[in-house]
């Protein structure tokens, strides 16, 4: 459809601006970037982004355990509300359950407001488990704690408190494999893309100023 191109085209602009994002001098580091992530998970995920620290990133991390348009909508409230002067500002959710309309909704509603998103299709844990192995096919919800447990040795845990650390060595990888999987659906249709993420788009924003 129109609108998951328009989203796309989008998304792929590495230096397009919006109300979450201001005018730098190119390759300049040395200038804080503050982000605002609003994530659907309230431990998952506010656990994993808060980790990337260094000095020259502020992460503030709003949990929104609703669904994804209203995500959207939830970071919009919060930047106008917060008056916040914010570089970036991201949404985190997953395809899971949520109906086609309201995934698209989200996506629709984020480009109009040049709101960067970071889904996953199916759910979060995909991009964990990229760390360490391909995902080529849809696999069943439970297959992903499985396969994360023998890939850390040892029962994986959403609220697992070292995770990043876990991961980081692997990050490069995970990179790589993500970006290989969106390369393979043309036209892209993230809601259908099973499996697929662009939760590395968010990581390598945050890598870039999270380093010292």
């Amino acid at each position: 459809t129109n609108c998951r191109r328009s989203w796309l085209r989008s998304m792929s602009k590495k230096h397009s601006r919006g109300p979450g994002f201001r005018r730098r001098p190119v390759d300049v580091r040395d200038i804080h970037q503050r982000f605002l992530i609003v994530c659907e998970g309230e431990k998952t995920e506010p656990a994993y982004f808060q980790s990337f620290r260094g000095p020259h990133v502020v992460v503030r991390i709003k949990s929104a355990n609703i669904d994804p348009a209203r995500i959207v909508e939830t970071a919009v409230k919060q930047w106008k509300e917060q008056k916040a002067d914010y570089d970036q500002v991201w949404c985190v959710f997953d395809r899971d359950e949520v109906t086609v309309e309201r995934f698209n909704r989200a996506l629709e509603l984020a480009r109009t407001r040049n709101i960067k998103i970071a889904y996953s299709n199916p759910l979060f844990e995909l991009w964990f488990l990229l760390h360490f192995q391909d995902c080529t096919g849809p696999l069943a919800r439970q297959e992903y704690g499985s396969r994360l447990s023998q890939c850390l040795g040892r029962s994986y845990a959403k609220n697992d408190a070292d995770m990043y650390d876990r991961l980081e060595p692997h990050m490069d990888d995970a990179i790589r494999r993500a970006e290989r999987l969106l390369d393979r659906y043309h036209p892209s249709q993230p809601f259908n893309d099973d499996p697929s993420t662009t939760v590395h788009l968010l990581v390598q924003e945050l890598r870039r100023f999270s380093r010292p």
